[in-house]
């Protein structure tokens, strides 16, 4: 019951009354030292009462617990040294991570949790010694498994065409070996090499997504655009079409050509990925990504319906024409490619002045032009220019959170000796087996006397102001202007104290 009551003050929206309340309970609390305790007990969705705060964003709340667990390891005027618990905030020993939590929940206030001591710090940390040179490292490990994957492409066995055209339109020269055929001099055997590697590298990849789909669920894996969610699509399905390419090219099924394009595309888009390495380029792809699976996608609907529409036109128009003159609508396939063509202003209304053309294509070309580019794209343009003025509003905390997804995730996937923990032991200070973060901080003592004079003058100038209303509302209607000058002059003169005690305060800033 205890432990429920925690979980509901955490939720509580006045903080003060939580806090005071949480530590209330937590004096009757025979086992707060031990392993039963309250605190340490999670819910039915596996929070502690300190992840459940940070979860839903409770800063108060957050930094009451942080307070709570904080050591004074020693101080010396200005300067302190403070030991923070990080037991629970740290990922490295963690099956549900902390910092994980605060940055796939949809909350905005969460992230704000990263920038407070001592989880700022702790990500510093970690980021600095093995996050960015790991990741870096990845990165370029990446882009020259893509190389020899794109090589092993451009390369692929082809034999010249034997067969006869079947159609006048049938541009084909090149057809491709079949196995037997496909490696035998040596520049084929180098190739042989380079499509292992592609091989061996899509297996991995796969190895190491399906473990973390089955932890966190394919719902939060894919849909969490700062844990790279579409990232996460992009890249299973790209080695999904190696396999797919390897299983053609065994078989000598003809028509690897369409997944090895496919993961042409896929695998060379996935290096933006890395951009979320670099502080400059890393909001960046958190705004390529809400463009692309927001604005972009309700905008296709639209556009579908009017490519579709004008498209079954432009083929009526033209079906009893002759193809040879004005081939861009010669069946109805080509039509739909064309219209899309015209729609993204990628070629010019298609026309031949040495033959007639029938009137109605004029009509239909002409509302097309006014639907398309002059509406349609303009209201894409907008779209795009408010997501970006959204995204750029929140672009230091979106860094914030990519550094930390991206830290958990390569101490995840990286073995332990070759990242060790984090922190210092409590035993080293006699403080058991949990562990502590220490950080150095500087108190300056001008600020916190500024703020008692502060708090002075804003408590003189309440005592005046009930004072004057007590009298106010004393004394009857007879004596309304007497008592009137009387407060004003009393404000006036609080005003004026205030005044000298502000003064005070600029001098000594």
């Amino acid at each position: 019951i205890g432990n429920t009551v925690l979980h509901i003050l955490v939720l509580q929206p006045n903080k003060t009354f939580a806090c005071h309340m949480y530590s209330l309970i937590l004096s009757y609390d025979r086992n707060k030292d031990g392993p039963g305790s309250l605190e340490l007990i999670p819910n039915n969705e596996g929070l502690s009462p300190f992840k459940l705060a940070g979860v839903e964003g409770n800063t108060v709340m957050f930094q009451y617990l942080m307070q709570k667990r904080k050591q004074n390891l020693w101080s010396f005027g200005p300067l302190s040294t403070v030991l923070y618990d990080i037991t629970e905030i740290d990922s490295w020993a963690e099956d549900q991570s902390f910092l994980e939590l605060i940055v796939s929940t949809k909350k905005r206030e969460a992230r704000q949790i990263l920038d407070l001591t001592p989880v700022k710090e702790l990500v510093s940390l970690k980021w600095n010694m093995y996050g960015r040179p790991y990741f870096c490292f990845l990165a370029l490990f990446y882009i020259l498994y893509m190389v020899c994957f794109t090589m092993c492409c451009v390369y692929r066995p082809l034999k010249p065409r034997t067969g006869n055209r079947t159609s006048s339109r049938d541009n084909t020269v090149y057809v491709q070996k079949m196995l037997q055929e496909s490696y035998v001099a040596y520049e084929d055997e180098l190739r042989l090499v380079g499509e292992l590697i592609t091989v061996i590298g899509a297996v991995v990849i796969l190895v190491l997504e399906i473990p973390d789909i089955l932890r966190v669920g394919a719902a939060k894996y894919f849909g969490q655009t700062i844990l790279g969610g579409p990232f996460h699509i992009i890249v299973i399905t790209y080695a999904c079409m190696i396999l797919v390419t390897m299983v053609m090219r065994l078989t000598s099924t003809t028509g690897e050509v369409v997944p090895m394009s496919f993961a042409l595309v896929l695998g060379w888009c996935n290096v933006m990925y890395f951009a979320r390495g670099f502080q400059m380029l890393g909001p960046f792809t958190i705004m390529i990504q809400k463009m692309i699976f927001g604005d972009l996608m309700r905008f296709c609907w639209l556009m579908a319906v009017v490519i579709l529409g004008f498209a079954s036109a432009f083929y009526i128009i033209f079906q009893t024409e002759n193809p040879e003159n004005l081939g861009q609508f010669y069946n109805y396939p080509m039509s739909l490619f064309t219209t899309f063509e015209l729609f993204l202003t990628i070629i010019d209304g298609p026309a031949n002045y040495d033959v007639d053309l029938p009137f109605m294509y004029s009509v239909v070309y002409f509302a097309f032009a006014i639907i398309a580019t002059l509406l349609m794209l303009n209201l894409l343009i907008a779209m795009m220019g408010d997501t970006h003025w959204r995204v750029a509003h929140e672009q230091d905390e979106l860094w914030r959170a990519q550094v930390v997804a991206t830290t958990v995730m390569l101490e995840r996937k990286l073995p332990r000796c070759l990242w060790p923990r984090s922190g210092i032991c409590g035993r080293e200070f006699g403080l058991g087996d949990r562990w502590y973060l220490r950080i150095e901080d500087r108190v300056d003592p001008n600020k916190h006397k500024m703020m008692r004079y502060t708090e002075v003058f804003k408590a003189q100038d309440r005592d005046n102001y009930d004072k004057g209303s007590g009298k106010l509302e004393t004394n009857g209607d007879s004596l309304c202007k007497k008592e009137l000058s009387a407060l004003s002059l009393s404000r006036s003169t609080s005003r004026t104290s205030s005044h000298r005690g502000w003064e005070i305060l600029r001098r000594n800033t």
